[in-house]
């Protein structure tokens, strides 16, 4: 049975590293990143529930008459 000639594999693995690093390189720049992001200020609105704009009152146990 004949011997495995493994004196090309660091070849071809190098050059595999090689094209996997310029395809990805090739992928990340097609994106567009913003170059300065601002930050914006976010201010929470004040939302009526119905329940706000009338008068409750809350029983509590110990209020209950015996």
């Amino acid at each position: 049975m004949p011997q495995l000639d493994t004196s090309t594999w660091l070849t071809v693995i190098l050059s595999m590293f090689l094209a996997l690093f310029v395809v990805f390189q090739l992928k990340i720049s097609k994106h567009n990143f913003y170059h300065n992001p601002e930050l914006t200020t976010t201010e929470m609105l004040k939302q009526n529930a119905p329940w706000e704009t009338k008068w409750t009152k809350i029983y509590l146990p110990l209020s209950l008459p015996l």
